[in-house]
């Protein structure tokens, strides 16, 4: 197959490269889309979310056609502890509004539609493919093997997830280590939708979000997520790499915790599980961003570390599409130019400012740093289960004032107020 020529490779059925094929077929050149999975988002997992603006410029009204879940308008916030949970509760009917502002989902569902609609657009898809190296003339990529094929191209997208071996072919990135990756786990809990809305209070097609910090990773960085679907729950967790390999935990047993715990186990009972999954997740952060562009190559969403993680709001799928968008438009000038050498692609990291994804990752660029607070996760968890239950706490002793109460609580947690402060701090700037 080395007679062939396509102006562009994408290696990666996912948000990101079947974005950036869509696009790129619409604008007239010729795509070839690879996914090593026997359909597009058969190997994708994710946590179930994600939010629409970026996907809405590329293909407006999307929803219309696309194969989402539910709207969400209900985002909960919840402290654990093994026998405590408080939880910060929103609510918003405007984010049901078309617009939506954000739906849960399946990523092999998705996926599968959005490839389509690429192909529907004239991209050449491929399933079934695994990309084994890149083809270079001179230190410039001209093009992939797969197997005994060789197949050329003026530039390569590597939209092949979050240990991207083709970055790391190119000499954009190293191996990822434990340190810079969380372990993702998730089940797909069925129950009825009239169960889903009468424990989440929802009605109709409206959908709720929770992410939980604290006892469901036993005090490690990472955190809790359950997102309801149309006739199910997406529960799981994300836990850092490296803790779980220092601490000896199993991810699938922390799970199986998780479940049992008295704010989680009344929400999933009478479900029935129907699938699992597992996933790596980049946290690499701006700080240790890699190289996205070289000579002939560019590199899209987790493979190129495009992942928000605020605690309270995590994002990846938008960042993921809007990086496509701009992979794509920096090919379509890099195309009109005939130009695709590294000075050419080098227009990617403008293309990434205007669709947003750099201004949003140096926003955040303190908060992988800012999370890695042990405390976060044991001490803050603890303090504020039982200051906001002695709030409710009425036994019979002498009362005092609110202020009195939360200082006492703070006292016997034995964090000083300071450290409360700077945390506080720290954490205002970061997140």
């Amino acid at each position: 197959m080395a007679e062939d020529r396509y102006t562009a490779i994408i290696i990666g059925a996912g948000p990101a490269g079947s974005t950036a094929a869509y696009l790129l077929a619409k604008a007239g050149l010729d795509v070839l889309l690879i996914e090593k999975g026997a359909t597009p988002g058969s190997k994708n997992m994710f946590g179930g979310r994600m939010y629409s603006h970026a996907l809405q410029r590329v293909i407006p009204n999307f929803w219309e056609e696309a194969p989402t879940e539910r709207a969400v308008v209900k985002e909960i916030i919840t402290f654990l502890t093994e026998d405590r949970g408080v939880s910060l509760t929103c609510q918003d009917e405007n984010w049901a509004k078309s617009p939506s502002h954000s739906f849960t989902l399946f990523r092999a569902e998705f996926d599968a539609w959005l490839a389509a609609k690429a192909e529907e657009a004239g991209a050449m898809v491929a399933c079934g493919i695994r990309v084994d190296d890149l083809l270079l003339d001179k230190g410039r990529v001209i093009g992939v093997r797969a197997g005994d094929d060789e197949l050329l191209a003026e530039v390569v997208i590597a939209a092949d997830g979050t240990n991207s071996l083709m970055a790391q072919k190119a000499g954009l990135r190293e191996e990822l280590q434990p340190s810079e990756v969380a372990a993702g786990v998730k089940q797909v809990i069925e129950l009825s939708p009239d169960i889903i809305n009468e424990r989440f209070q929802l009605t109709g097609e409206q959908g709720a979000a929770c992410l939980l910090v604290g006892a469901c990773t036993r005090g490690m960085p990472g955190g809790g997520f359950l997102y309801t679907n149309r006739s199910s729950i997406s529960l799981g967790l994300v836990v850092k790499a490296a803790e779980l390999q220092r601490n000896q935990f199993r991810l699938n047993e922390l799970l199986e915790d998780f479940k049992a715990h008295p704010q989680i186990a009344p929400l999933i009972q009478g479900g029935r599980v129907a699938e699992y999954s597992a996933h790596l997740v980049p946290e690499t952060g701006w700080a240790r961003r890699p190289e996205l562009f070289g000579d002939g190559i560019l590199v899209a969403g987790d493979a190129a570390g495009l992942v928000i993680n605020l605690g309270y709001l995590v994002r990846g799928m938008d960042l993921a599409i809007a990086s496509g968008e701009a992979a794509a438009k920096t090919v379509i000038e890099a195309a009109a130019k005939q130009d695709f050498s590294r000075q050419a692609l080098s227009r990617y990291h403008d293309w990434l400012k205007e669709c947003q994804v750099w201004p949003e990752m140096e926003t955040y660029r303190r908060a992988p740093q800012f999370l890695e607070n042990p405390e976060l996760y044991t001490g803050y968890p603890d303090l504020i289960g039982r200051a906001v239950s002695h709030l409710f706490t009425v036994n019979g002793t002498p009362s005092v004032h609110l202020l009195t109460k939360l200082l006492n609580q703070l006292k016997e947690s034995q964090m000083s107020l300071f450290k409360v402060a700077g945390d506080a701090w720290k954490g205002g700037r970061s997140l």
